[in-house]
């Protein structure tokens, strides 16, 4: 999903700045490698990084990586946001939030979830719930989206899903949606209530956003804020975020930079309180 979104971007990028962007896929160690490799790089605007909410959370999870993502990035904008959702097996008798937590506490150790690995943006979604609310309920790490199939099966009973991946299932009455996570309710499943409805405060969601190396002098962060935005508000991009999930999601690099320190300090908090180690 990053990959393509990178690559749904950089055409309308390369027609602005008058030359061609060229997206390169460096997977590996959850997003480490390309972070780490880009904060290496001359600060002078060639190479950028688009990053996804698991950076923020693998900044304490993984407490020996040789780079910061907000002390060794400068932040340029956000991209998108992509909500996340709660689904659960339709066997299972609750249909809301509130049922979840009466169920989850009238039945200790019934209740598991599917995560796609510890550390998982999934799986701290699911914790920080935990942490908040108080009820008890076991971790299913999987290494893929093999989860859907044991979560249609009732193998696992819920997940904290991201909607592009769980919306088939959702409309197939495969899985029963019961919340999304994100502040308000998502436009993808309008008729869905947010989490904080019943738990106030909890948020968290899927996001993009583009960094560039520490350093990059502010006329470059400047060009590329405005060109990257410009593209985004294309209407013709717009129309493309509900392919991938997205919503609008604007940000200046100064209040992209805010939202990055909040959002490592958020889970940092959810990893330590919990325990959370990576796999």
């Amino acid at each position: 999903m990053l990959f393509r979104s990178a690559r749904l971007i950089a055409p309308a990028l390369s027609e602005r700045l008058g030359q061609q962007v060229v997206v390169e896929n460096r997977p590996g160690a959850s997003a480490n490698l390309a972070s780490q490799f880009v904060s290496r790089q001359e600060p002078d605007g060639y190479t950028i990084l688009m990053i996804v909410a698991t950076n923020t959370i693998n900044q304490t999870l993984h407490p020996n990586l040789d780079f910061h993502i907000v002390r060794d990035f400068t932040p340029i904008t956000s991209v998108m946001r992509v909500p996340n959702v709660v689904v659960v097996n339709p066997a299972l008798p609750v249909k809301s939030v509130a049922e979840l937590l009466a169920y989850a506490k009238a039945n200790p150790g019934r209740l598991n979830y599917a995560s796609s690995g510890a550390g998982s943006s999934p799986h701290v979604a699911a914790e920080m719930f935990k942490a908040m609310t108080g009820v008890e309920i076991a971790h299913i790490p999987y290494s893929t989206t093999s989860y859907f199939p044991d979560l249609i099966s009732g193998q696992v009973q819920m997940m904290f899903a991201a909607i592009p991946g769980a919306m088939g299932f959702i409309r197939n009455n495969q899985l029963r949606a019961i919340a999304v996570t994100t502040e308000k309710r998502a436009d993808a499943l309008p008729d869905v209530p947010t989490v904080a409805e019943t738990v106030p405060g909890y948020e968290n969601s899927g996001w993009y956003a583009i960094l560039a190396p520490r350093g990059v002098p502010a006329p470059i962060v400047e060009r590329l804020y405005r060109d990257i935005s410009a593209a985004l508000a294309d209407p013709r991009m717009k129309l493309r975020f509900p392919d991938l999930g997205g919503t609008d999601f604007s940000a200046t690099p100064a209040e992209l930079g805010k939202f990055l320190e909040s959002e490592v300090e958020k889970w940092a908090k959810v990893i330590r309180t919990q325990g959370i180690k990576a796999e």
